[in-house]
Formats: C-alpha cells, sequence, structure tokens
C-alpha cells in the first residue's frame, strides 16, 4: 500500500523542504492557525454524538465559518475549566507551575517534523494556560495581555480546537520536563471541555458510539465476529494444518481475553491475532488452558481516553460486565496501546475494584501477577513471557530467521505504564535477528506513531507524516544498518498507522504485533510442512512437519 499523497500529504520531499523553524514575526497570540487540509480532522457526525448523549449534536464542519455553538459556549466552558481546577489539583499544578523554560520543546514529533511554535507542549499548553490566568488569577484579571492573560472567543476556541486535536498525548514531552507538568493531561481536559460544547473529531466519536453500541470500535456485530475468526481459523489451517477451535461467549472458562478490534479485522493486525489464536490452541492441547472471546467485549482499546472520563468509564465497564456475566476468573488483554494503562491507571476510581474475578495466577506455571491484583487484567506479553521463562512453550527461532527485526515502544504500554522487556524477552525468545534503534529513540524516550489518541484518519495525513519522521528515521538507520525489515510494535494503532508511515519513510521495512513471531516459532505437533509462515512470506528453511499424535502432547 502506497501513501497518496496530494490533497491530505505532499510528496516527502515537499514535505521536508516545508520544515521551517523559524519563530512567525507576530507574538504567539496574534498568530492564528491555518485550518490547512491534511492538518486536521473532521468533525463527528450528529449521528454518534447524539447516540452517546454528547451535547449539542449537529451536522457540522471543521473548515467552515459557523461551527454552530451553544448560545452559552462561553460560561460552560469556563465553568467546566472550574470544575477541573476544582477535581484535579494536579491540573492547577501544571498550569501553575511551569516556567517556560522549553526543555520539552524539541521532544514533540509534531514540532520536529514541522516547526509550528505552537505545537511545542510548552506553548500548546499556553493556549489553556492563557485562560486560566485571565479567569482564574488576580493578576490576569487585572493586568490582562501583560500577565500572559486572553479572553475566550471564537478565534481562541478555534486555536485550542487545532492544537488539541493535534496532540497524540504520547507523553514524551512529561520525561523530559524538569517540573514533573504531564502536558498529556492538559490536552485531555482541553479535549473534554471542546465534547462539552459538541466539538468532537469523527476519528475519536465513532468508535466511541460503535463500541457501545455493539462491543467493540469497529461496530461489527455478533454474526460478523464470529465469522472473523472463521475465516482466520480457515487461514492458519491452510497454511499450518492444525484446526483451530475459537471459544467466543463460553461461560466458566478460566481467562477472558480482549484484543483490540484492529487485530481481528486490520489488515496487519489479523496476523498477530492468529498469533494469539495459535498460542491459546497450543495451551490447550497441552496444558487443558480455557478461555474464551466476547462478542459483546470485544474491543480492548478505549476511545473514551480521548473525549470524557464518563465514556471512558462506561466502556470499561463493559469488558469488566462481560466477565461477570461469563464467570471467568481473570482476564488477558492483547496487544493493545492504551488498553493496559486505561485499565490499570483509571478502571480502580472509574469502575473498580473487580473484587468479583480472583488474583491473576498463570494456572501453567504457578505466577502470581502481583501488578493485577487490583484490576485482575494481565498483558498478554506477560503472559507469554511468564510460559517461555518456564520453558513451558515448545519454539523454533529459526522460523523467523527471513525477518530482522526491530521494536518500537508503543507510548502508552511503555511510557505511561513501563512494558519494556515483556515484549523484549518475548521477541528475543522467538527470533534471531532482532535489533533496537537508537537510543534516545526507544523505551521511555520512545517516539509516537504519530496517529495515536483518535487522530490515526487519512484526512490527518500530512501531519502524521511530519510526526512521523522521527520515528521512520529511526527505522531507517537500522534498516540501513542492519537490513531490519519487520517493525514489531504491540498496539493495534500502530500496526495501522505505522504501516503508512514506513510507506512514506522506509517503505523497505513493514509492520507486525509480537504474536505473530510467537505463531511462527511455536512447534504443533501434527503441523504440515510448508515454506512460508503465517503471512505467506517465504521462509529462509522449510518447516518439516511434525507427524505426532496429539495425545502425546500431554504431560
Amino acid at each position: 500500500m502506497a501513501v497518496e499523497t496530494g490533497e491530505f500529504c505532499p510528496e516527502k520531499d515537499e514535505l521536508l523542504r516545508s520544515i521551517d523553524y523559524v519563530p512567525p514575526e507576530k507574538p504567539w497570540m496574534e498568530t492564528k492557525p491555518v485550518y490547512k487540509k491534511g492538518t486536521y480532522c473532521f468533525a463527528a457526525r450528529e449521528k454518534h454524538t447524539k447516540y452517546m448523549g454528547f451535547p449539542n449534536p449537529r451536522e457540522w464542519e471543521v473548515g467552515s465559518e459557523d461551527w454552530q455553538l451553544p448560545e452559552n459556549w462561553k460560561e460552560t466552558f469556563i465553568e467546566g475549566m472550574e470544575n477541573r481546577l476544582k477535581r484535579w489539583r494536579s491540573f492547577r499544578l501544571f498550569l501553575d507551575i511551569c516556567v517556560r523554560c522549553g526543555a520539552c520543546a524539541d521532544k514533540c514529533h509534531f514540532f520536529i517534523g514541522g516547526g509550528d511554535p505552537k505545537n511545542m507542549p510548552v506553548l500548546r499548553a499556553e493556549l489553556f494556560r492563557s485562560l486560566y490566568r485571565r479567569y482564574f488569577t488576580t493578576s490576569g484579571k487585572f493586568l490582562g495581555k501583560l500577565a500572559g492573560a486572553r479572553d475566550l472567543d471564537e478565534d481562541v476556541l478555534r486555536e485550542i480546537f487545532y492544537y488539541a486535536f493535534q496532540c497524540t498525548e504520547c507523553r514524551r514531552c512529561s520525561v523530559f520536563c524538569p517540573y514533573g507538568i504531564d502536558t498529556c493531561e492538559i490536552t485531555m481536559f482541553m479535549r473534554e471541555l471542546l465534547v462539552s460544547l459538541g466539538l468532537h473529531v469523527a476519528w475519536t466519536i465513532e468508535p466511541v458510539a460503535n463500541c457501545q453500541r455493539t462491543g467493540n470500535h469497529l461496530g461489527i456485530q455478533p454474526h460478523a465476529f464470529k465469522e472473523t475468526f472463521e475465516f482466520l481459523e480457515d487461514d492458519i489451517e491452510a497454511v499450518t494444518g492444525i484446526k483451530i477451535e475459537t471459544p467466543i461467549n463460553q461461560k466458566g472458562a478460566d481467562i477472558l481475553f480482549v484484543a483490540p478490534s484492529g487485530d481481528y479485522f486490520g489488515t496487519e493486525g489479523t496476523y498477530t491475532c492468529g498469533g494469539y489464536m495459535m498460542l491459546f490452541e497450543w495451551l490447550k492441547r497441552k496444558y487443558g488452558l480455557t478461555y474464551t472471546w466476547s462478542a459483546y467485549a470485544g474491543e480492548g482499546g478505549n476511545f473514551g481516553m480521548f473525549t470524557s472520563n464518563e465514556a471512558q468509564k462506561r466502556l470499561s465497564a463493559k469488558i469488566y460486565a462481560e466477565a461477570k456475566r461469563l464467570g471467568v476468573k481473570w482476564i488477558i488483554g492483547g496487544e493493545c496501546g492504551h488498553m493496559w494503562r486505561d485499565k490499570h491507571q483509571y478502571m480502580d476510581t472509574m469502575n473498580g475494584p473487580a473484587d468479583f474475578l480472583e488474583v491473576p495466577v498463570n494456572p501453567i506455571t504457578g505466577t502470581v501477577f502481583e501488578n493485577a491484583r487490583s484490576t485482575k487484567m494481565v498483558h498478554i506479553c506477560e503472559f507469554t513471557a511468564d510460559l517461555i521463562r518456564h520453558g513451558k512453550l515448545d519454539l523454533d527461532p529459526s522460523r523467523n530467521d527471513h525477518l530482522i527485526v526491530t521494536y518500537h515502544d508503543s507510548c502508552n504500554p511503555s511510557r505511561a505504564m513501563g512494558l519494556f522487556e515483556e515484549p523484549r524477552y518475548c521477541i528475543r525468545a522467538v527470533c534471531n535477528n532482532f535489533y533496537e534503534m537508537p537510543e534516545n529513540t526507544i523505551r521511555e524516550k520512545t517516539f509516537c506513531c504519530a496517529g495515536g489518541s483518535g487522530v490515526g484518519s487519512d484526512e490527518f495525513l500530512e501531519m502524521r507524516m511530519r510526526g512521523g519522521i522521527c520515528r521512520g528515521s529511526a527505522v531507517k538507520y537500522v534498516h540501513e544498518k542492519h537490513g531490519v525489515n519487520r517493525l514489531l510494535c504491540i498496539c493495534a494503532i500502530d500496526r495501522a498507522t505505522l504501516v503508512s508511515m514506513m510507506e512514506y519513510w522506509c517503505p523497505a521495512v513493514d509492520v507486525g504485533g509480537v504474536h505473530e513471531l510467537i505463531a511462527n516459532a511455536l512447534v504443533f505437533p501434527g503441523e504440515k510442512s510448508r515454506t512460508t509462515d503465517l503471512r505467506g512470506l517465504p521462509l529462509k528453511k522449510p518447516v518439516k512437519g511434525v507427524e505426532v499424535e496429539e495425545e502425546e502432547m500431554e504431560e
């Protein structure tokens, strides 16, 4: 798939020439954003906002002169700010303590890829901070602009909308802030207040509405959910000779498995989903592990995080309600970017405690996942790494010798939650050719995919490619130095957005998930000989079939 340049994205050379770090001649308050195609997301549709019960549902266009704001929009916005300043001490603290040192300035992928000063995290927050000074500080009320304050009007609102949705809430800036300011939280509050006026973007609200209605971001109905797995089962059998039966909505299983919908519907994601299916089938045959998917809680992601606390709470609740209905012991979450953060950082206060579930214990190894004692949800990479550590999987890493891989730390599970080692441990166990990208682009310092937090849409393509210059350059470096041809990650959004980024910045590298490689390496008794991996790529050395009866897998 080639990236279509034109209306929403210039050619690569043109984009590179356009990067300009020279500050505008006018002060930042007097420099207004230009709503150019490719730099903003489309407005949400009325039917989705109405379905979710969000304020001011209507059909509107971001590029229009009239946004059809409610009559009392100013009062609503300022009252919303006041409410959040009272409820979240961190919010007021972040607004008060910034000294505008600029340590965060060159840490944002969008600023690096474009040069717009207002995409420096410090100045993006200053858009909001100027209103805070005007309405909530004595100096701002009396001194106005001299104190860095300004009145809220439609131009200011348009500016906040533009830049609030040019932030992917990746938190890279917070790693480098000497005061520990988390600009992502400021962006989240910005978006919540925009939502209170009916100002949403389509790529955020539609998945939220779909998930509330059908249990997944794509709006897939239960029968189609089941058919998707039947197609994947047929594909796996055609390649490996292994017949898989995927349990759906089965009561009494040990584990509820929840993956992002991008994994069972998106192109690269389906190979990762096939990896899950083969792993659990292997564990069922070898150790008798029971698990189930749910057609009604089939979404690990939570785009409510990018709209409002209330929407986030409603979507998280669906997973735990389904776990209770099915009577499982605990939950495993798939390779999803913000699922783990959503559940571990927010679930307890929003929906918890999940005291109807058991503390997760791996029934095969006996490992107690203490970090999940409260949420009862374990990341699939934690689970698989534990199996590998205890020698519970039969793996042949040479089956991945046609791949030379590097690993992208997806922002939410890595920087937000510290999931650094488990994915790498899994990769090294199933792949002989693994190379890290430069140190300042991985782990806590990882660069964003530039399409997270609900801005991964095609109409935002120019900004995504600008923001992708950092990750793209790092991948290009290891490709040229080590021959890397596969970029791995543990995020469904990344597996979707990194594809176009690689096509733009480093087309010789494709994208995939960790569990696709685990499935490639799994040795199944009864598997047939083959010359390709799960996605049909030729193997370096053909796989010789293992003609063993399934009963021999039993311990």
